[in-house]
C-alpha cells in the first residue's frame, strides 16, 4: 500500500511542487523570475527521480513520466524567458497603481495613462499559466503507476501518493514563495496566504490517509512492529502535530501588518517542511510493504 522509494518520493516532490505553482502563477501577481526558480528546481527534482528510479527500482513508465515531467517544466521555462519582455500583468498593475498614489500625494499632475492601457500595447503575448499544468498532469500519470505497483487496496496506496504529493508540494512552495518576498516587497500577502491555507487543507486528508487500516494506527498500538519498540510510531505523531502547529502559527504570523511578519512566517515554514516531509516519510518506511 505504500513504499519508500527514493524514485518515487522524488517524483511526488517535483509534481506537487509543480502543480502549486500553477495555483499561484494563475495569479499574474508575482514576477516572473519566480517562476523561473521553481520551474528549474522542480524540473531537476524530476531528472534525480528518473535518475533514482533508474540505479535503484526501475518502474518504466513511472520513470518516462519523471523525464517527461522535467521536459515539460523546461520547455514552461523556455517560453517563459523567450516571453519575459510581456512580463506580468498584476505586476505591471501594482507599479501603476503604487506610482498613481505617488504622484497624487506629490500633486504630480504630469503622469499619463494611468490605466496603462498605451504601455500594454506592443509587450506581446505573455507567458501563459495553463503551461505549467503540464508537467504536473504527466507526473500524476507516474505516480499512479508507482501507487499501483506498491500493491495492496489500489485506493487506499493511490490516495497516499497523490495526498502526499499536494502536501509536499504545497509546503515546500509556501517557503519558497515566502523568500521570494525579499525579490518582490511589494507583494501582497494573499499567494502566501493560499498556498499555507492549502497546507493547512491537506493536512488532515494526509494524516486521515496514513492512519486508514493498515496505517499509523496500527504501528501506536503494536499491531505492525515499526522495528524501535513504538519510537517510530509517537515520532510520526510528533511531526504530525507539529506540522499543523507550524501552520497555524504561520498564519497568524502573517496576519500582523510589519513587514517581518513574512520572514518570520517563512522562517516557520523552514520548520514546516521538516515535519512535513517526518509525516510522510516516517509512514512510508514503517508501512513500507
Amino acid at each position: 500500500m505504500i513504499r519508500l522509494d527514493a524514485a518515487t518520493v522524488l517524483l511526488q516532490w517535483a509534481t506537487g511542487g509543480l502543480l502549486f505553482l500553477w495555483v499561484t502563477t494563475r495569479r499574474r501577481e508575482l514576477g516572473i523570475g519566480y517562476g523561473w526558480l521553481l520551474r528549474s528546481v522542480f524540473g531537476l527534482i524530476a531528472v534525480g527521480a528518473f535518475v533514482a528510479g533508474r540505479q535503484l527500482r526501475p518502474d518504466t513508465f513511472r520513470d518516462v513520466c519523471a523525464l517527461a515531467t522535467a521536459g515539460a517544466a523546461g520547455v514552461a521555462l523556455i517560453v517563459s524567458i523567450v516571453r519575459r519582455r510581456a512580463g506580468v500583468a498584476g505586476e505591471r498593475a501594482r507599479r501603476r497603481r503604487k506610482q498613481a498614489r505617488v504622484a497624487a500625494m506629490v500633486g504630480d499632475t504630469g503622469v499619463e495613462d494611468p490605466s496603462g492601457a498605451g504601455a500594454e500595447a506592443g509587450r506581446g503575448a505573455e507567458f501563459p499559466p495553463a503551461l505549467d499544468l503540464v508537467a504536473p498532469i504527466i507526473g500524476t500519470a507516474g505516480l499512479l503507476a508507482a501507487a499501483l505497483a506498491a500493491g495492496g487496496p489500489e485506493g487506499l496506496a493511490i490516495a497516499r501518493t497523490l495526498v502526499g504529493a499536494a502536501f509536499l508540494g504545497a509546503v515546500t512552495d509556501a517557503m519558497l514563495l515566502g523568500h521570494w518576498y525579499l525579490v518582490q516587497p511589494g507583494l501582497g500577502r494573499a499567494p502566501i496566504f493560499e498556498l499555507v491555507y492549502w497546507v493547512g487543507g491537506l493536512w488532515p486528508l494526509e494524516v486521515a490517509v496514513l492512519i486508514w487500516p493498515t496505517g499509523m494506527l496500527s504501528v501506536l498500538s503494536g499491531t505492525v512492529d515499526d522495528g524501535w519498540n513504538g519510537t517510530l510510531g509517537w515520532f510520526w505523531v510528533a511531526c504530525a502535530v507539529s506540522t499543523v502547529v507550524l501552520v497555524w502559527v504561520t498564519n497568524a504570523a502573517l496576519k500582523e501588518k510589519e513587514y517581518s511578519a513574512v520572514m518570520a512566517a517563512t522562517g516557520l515554514l523552514y520548520l514546516a517542511i521538516l515535519t512535513a516531509f517526518g509525516t510522510d516519510l516516517v509512514a512510508r518506511a514503517v508501512l513500507t510493504s
